[in-house]
């Protein structure tokens, strides 16, 4: 029969003691080694991350630049189709005020 380890309050407490120091030991963050390229590819990232912000950015104002065009647009032909209105109006406006004054000239004759 195998013989039982006669152990005491002391070496149990020890052996507990042991046992989480070995557990902290193994969750311990070990230490990194770190990369000599690490600050020159942050950097190329940091370029590329840039260029394309900088590309929707472009991007984004040709849209509303574009949007801009066309409303202008449109309020262009608006106003021109009411200067041809107003024109029309006013022509119209002034052969009826011809055909009067005529119509007055050969009363008067």
């Amino acid at each position: 029969m195998s013989q039982l380890k006669n152990t005491g309050f002391a070496d149990r407490i020890g052996a507990a003691a042991e046992a989480k120091k070995a557990l902290l030991a193994k969750l311990k963050p070990k230490p990194t080694v770190t990369d000599p390229d690490f600050a020159q590819r942050e950097a190329v990232k940091a370029a590329e991350l840039e260029a394309v912000r900088a590309a929707r950015a472009a991007v984004k104002e040709a849209a509303r630049q574009a949007a801009a065009d066309k409303d202008e647009a449109v309020l262009a032909e608006k106003r021109a189709e009411r200067k041809e209105r107003k024109a029309l109006t006013q022509a119209e406006q002034k052969t009826a005020r011809d055909a009067k004054y005529a119509a007055r000239k050969a009363r008067q004759k």
